[in-house]
């Protein structure tokens, strides 16, 4: 730090609930290591000290105490490495006026980021009072508040019905398969990672406080599991989801298969190929769906297993070659044969649940019309 210049007495903030509800660019100064292990959406990590520095710092805290820590970091922290993470934040500062920096507690890193922005362009940029440990508590405990404020409806239905395709038609919603990365069976990997369960649960606390600030309160989730993927559903609103009435969704075999055949085979690879390119992006998603078919190897038994995964490699030679359409094969096998048995003996331990059932448009016009919902 340039001790040459008093440090002057800059603003803080703890208005957090104004700063996830009006979505405030957010500069993290952390090190890498903690940005990674949680953050919050509209985040940029431009961090005060790296992981290796920060890494060194501790060790002369814990071995010589907090001053000949801090001279440490000045020592590591100054010329040109100072000059270029100064000009990021500036750089980050201008493209972001209504923004405001934070580090863990709110303490010597957020200061001293605030101090040296100052210096070098003049801006009186403010710093989140507790910092990143106090915006956590926050949605910590606005999540469980939240879950217990809201009405939330089920909408159940066997594989492939189409939920989440009538659920993205509702405003009244909470996308959880969304913020999971994750479309909550064993083939509903994405092509990229699932986002850490602290920055699931950020999300998830977030967003509810916008429902609710938009005054929904009946909001229509779909029937998931205690587990998305790999990641788990926060207890509080995991209990909510246990008790709320059941919506059931309806559709023949035949739509399953194309609802199924369209999100899974064609949505999916299309997505692999644009995060890769053609060619790999076929392999990499033709290897998730053989992994996948692998997984459940043992719930389908041995021969079930051997039948559905020689329907798979002949779709996907068949695929190849342009014929797309026999994939609706092995679909077909895996829904009649797996998922309407499973999720038919989970149902009937919840029937008393079940307020409704109905096709797409019927079960829409249930939900305007009993829980005012659209």
């Amino acid at each position: 730090m340039d001790k040459n210049k008093d440090t002057i007495e800059l603003p803080q903030t703890d208005d957090y609930r104004g700063l996830f509800l009006n979505d405030t660019p957010l500069l993290d100064v952390r090190a890498p290591v903690e940005f990674n292990q949680g953050a919050f959406p509209l985040t940029e990590n431009v961090p005060l000290i790296n992981d290796a520095e920060r890494e060194s710092i501790g060790k002369q805290y814990k071995h010589l105490g907090q001053d000949e820590a801090v001279k440490l970091g000045h020592k590591l922290v100054q010329g040109e490495v100072k000059s270029q993470r100064v000009e990021k934040w500036e750089q980050f500062v201008e493209k972001n006026p209504d923004g405001i920096l934070y580090c863990f507690r709110g303490g010597m890193r957020s200061k001293i980021s605030q101090q040296w922005i100052y210096e070098k362009t003049g801006v009186i940029y403010p710093r989140v009072k507790g910092g990143y440990k106090a915006m956590r508590r926050f949605l910590i405990d606005e999540l469980e508040k939240s879950t217990q404020q809201i009405e939330a409806i089920t909408l159940g239905g066997r594989t492939g019905t189409g939920k989440t395709i009538l659920l993205h038609t509702l405003k009244q919603h909470l996308d959880l398969e969304g913020i999971f990365n994750h479309r909550g069976s064993v083939f509903g990997k994405h092509v990229t990672a699932q986002p850490t369960q602290i920055d699931i649960e950020n999300t998830l606390s977030i967003t509810l406080l916008k429902l609710l600030q938009l005054g929904y309160t009946n909001l229509v989730l779909e029937d998931e599991g205690g587990k998305i993927g790999s990641r788990r559903v926060p207890e509080c609103l995991l209990q909510k989801m246990q008790q709320t009435p059941i919506v059931m969704l309806e559709a023949s075999i035949e739509e399953r298969i194309d609802n199924i055949f369209q999100e899974y085979i064609i949505e999916a690879l299309a997505e692999y190929q644009a995060y890769y390119n053609i060619e790999q992006g076929f392999t990499h998603w033709s290897d998730q769906l053989h992994e996948a078919i692998d997984k459940i190897q043992r719930r389908l038994g041995g021969v079930r297993h051997k039948k559905i995964k020689a329907l798979l490699v002949d779709a996907i030679e068949q695929h190849q070659s342009g014929n797309t359409a026999a994939h609706k094969e092995w679909i077909k096998e895996l829904l009649v044969d797996y998922y309407d048995p499973m999720y038919d003996y989970q149902l009937s331990k919840n029937q008393q649940r079940i307020v409704f059932k109905g096709n797409r448009n019927e079960v829409a016009d249930y939900l305007a019309t009993k829980y005012q919902v659209r």
